[in-house]
């Protein structure tokens, strides 16, 4: 009998660890030789600090996380890889009631529209200032976070400048309905569940939802230790395994009661079922009665959702250079190419025979529908992936798009 591959993996209590927990709890891992451990953290800065001091041989991370460990933005800095992403999706903003209205006031419609969203929340900013009243307080998970990138470029889209109209501080995500209910904050960008849970407590209303703002982007990923990955290549490569056959059955509908039922538990969620299921069925209450559906609102494993794309690092690293969180130089970018790792996602999956990209970057907003794309093994279907203010990134182009990106901000 082959002995099994010691894995140890950090966790947040956010839904887009469901593969993770899935892999483990379903015994995924253990059919492809892995005794996997998980441990729950209360912050991102924990698990970044315990996979760069070696007590997580990898984690469930942030998409920027990695990108920020290699480039030296992290206090214990560890070269970390991404071979592996946990899906598309699955953010909200949200603000308290007391924002909502003066957003309603401005225009402001439940229908999770960025530009109407942006535009409403623009206006009662202005009128805020116009008063002397104080800026408004939004919170992130943490300053390299999806979160605060996407939060920030939806602000900045829709004319409002994140640095100097608002402000912006770091909550762990199980604190943020919470933050807002007693008034700490006005409003969020976070993962589920932690937006519904503020909509069920009648504490918060959902304005707008990161498929809106660019659909289907990356969100969550593996990241690996890569001395670990290095010196432990089948170890790696059985994890990856486990985790492809998790994110798809994640994915079926036929599975969701179940999978919410494992999220439920005391060690991983701790929230009753009914509040995770917006996320599987991408069905939402926002607040005061208002209720959407959002196509593709989370994906754990269709249209590519696990496949490391470069594009997707690249886009994480244009938006760290935007916001002055690193220099834009060569070495920086190469760094950024070169943290996500889909030769080693095409190595582990290939014996599979499932469907593998045919490229290891795209352009990003480019496609309007879902689009039928080149791929080894079965089809594949990608998209659409537009940005709400119609931008597209081009990773070959990334000298011009900073220079775009610097250009509108100066005139704004």
């Amino acid at each position: 009998m082959i002995a099994a591959h010691q894995v140890t993996a950090g966790f947040m209590p956010l839904f887009d660890s469901a593969v993770l927990v899935a892999a483990g709890e379903l015994g995924f891992a253990a059919r492809e030789g892995i005794d996997l451990t998980l441990h729950r953290e209360t912050s991102w800065a924990n698990i970044r600090d315990r996979i760069a001091i070696g007590h997580f041989h990898l984690a469930h991370m942030l998409g920027p996380m990695p990108l920020a460990c290699n480039l030296g933005l992290t206090p214990l800095a560890s070269e970390t890889i991404v071979p592996f992403s946990l899906g598309l999706g699955g953010n909200c903003v949200t603000v308290s009631n007391a924002v909502w209205a003066g957003m309603v006031a401005h225009g402001a419609e439940a229908d999770l529209d960025p530009a109407r969203a942006g535009a409403s929340l623009g206006a009662l900013i202005r009128e805020r200032a116009a008063a002397g009243g104080d800026p408004l307080r939004f919170a992130v998970v943490h300053p390299h976070s999806g979160h605060n990138y996407e939060l920030r470029y939806w602000l900045a889209a829709c004319g409002i400048d994140p640095t100097r109209e608002i402000e912006i501080v770091i909550v762990p995500p199980p604190f943020m309905a919470d933050a807002l209910a007693t008034g700490r904050i006005d409003g969020y960008c976070v993962g589920e569940p932690w937006n519904s849970a503020a909509v069920a407590a009648g504490t918060g209303h959902i304005v707008t939802v990161k498929a809106r703002i660019w659909r289907n982007s990356p969100e969550k990923v593996i990241g690996v230790r890569k001395v670990w990955a290095d010196e432990n290549p089948e170890a790696l490569a059985a994890l990856l395994r486990a985790l492809h056959h998790s994110a798809r059955w994640c994915q079926d509908p036929a599975n969701h009661g179940e999978l919410a039922a494992v999220m439920a538990q005391a060690g991983f969620l701790g929230l009753p079922p009914a509040v995770q299921m917006p996320i599987l069925t991408g069905h939402l209450r926002l607040g005061g009665g208002g209720e959407r559906t959002i196509d593709d609102f989370f994906l754990p494993f269709d249209k590519a959702a696990n496949f490391p794309w470069k594009s997707h690092a690249l886009w994480f690293y244009t938006q760290m250079v935007r916001w002055g969180h690193v220099a834009h130089t060569p070495e920086n970018l190469a760094i950024a190419r070169d943290c996500y790792r889909p030769d080693l996602y095409r190595s582990a999956l290939k014996p599979l025979g499932v469907a593998l990209p045919g490229a290891n970057s795209k352009v990003e907003g480019a496609l309007k529908v879902a689009t039928a794309v080149g791929a080894t093994g079965a089809g594949l279907v990608l998209g659409p992936d537009g940005f709400f203010d119609g931008q597209i990134f081009d990773p070959d182009e990334i000298d011009a798009y900073i220079t775009g990106l610097k250009s509108a901000r100066a005139k704004a």
